[in-house]
């Protein structure tokens, strides 16, 4: 590259002598910045849904390459939050994306220093034998007066505030028809 090659790639060469007189456009931009693209400029598919993280619900676009999400954005489509995402809602890919993220169950046997890899199916039924065991140990048919109560005070429910009405409705009808009557939101707390 020549010296008078150098002398008109300079900024404000280019914005004297180019389109550009303000010097916010190209004049401005280096070649490494001019050729960029945006992740979003080359994803296979964007997905509509919605931020895990509160119960507001604000909607998302999923962009997605190679069968990996490469991006997420506010959907401006979204009677909820028309296209803005909350700091949480703006970082949710590095939820997705993220190397630290666990993807087994982890389990630590009583008195065991160490946590161990289990199967999912080996979880979900340890969860539903403690769960009936709990509920067979701790029923109660009547209360202390003789009344029906027909009820268990083994286990409660704390649902989370990212769950939807549908999931809440569903978790409390589950919860109920197992006896428990200690079953609250942390959206009422």
């Amino acid at each position: 590259m020549g010296v008078k090659d150098v002398f008109l790639s300079w900024p404000v060469v280019r914005q004297l002598t180019g389109e550009d007189p303000l010097g916010r456009g190209a004049a401005a931009q280096s070649g490494r910045t001019a050729a960029l693209q945006p992740r979003t400029a080359t994803a296979d598919r964007v997905v509509q849904s919605v931020c895990p993280y509160c119960a507001v619900g604000c909607g998302q676009k999923v962009f997605v390459k190679d069968e990996k999400v490469v991006q997420i954005e506010g959907d401006p489509d979204s009677p909820v939050s028309r296209g803005r995402l909350c700091p949480k809602g703006s970082a949710s890919e590095q939820l997705v994306n993220s190397p630290k993220r666990l993807t087994t169950v982890k389990y630590r046997a009583p008195f065991a220093t160490e946590f161990q890899d289990i199967p999912l199916d080996r979880a979900m039924e340890m969860v539903a034998d403690r769960m009936k065991e709990s509920r067979d140990r701790t029923w109660q048919d009547v209360d202390g007066q003789g009344r029906k109560v027909r009820r268990t005070l083994g286990f409660a429910s704390l649902g989370g505030a990212t769950l939807d009405n549908e999931e809440n409705y569903l978790i409390k009808k589950l919860f109920m028809a197992l006896g428990a009557i200690q079953v609250e939101n942390q959206a009422r707390i």
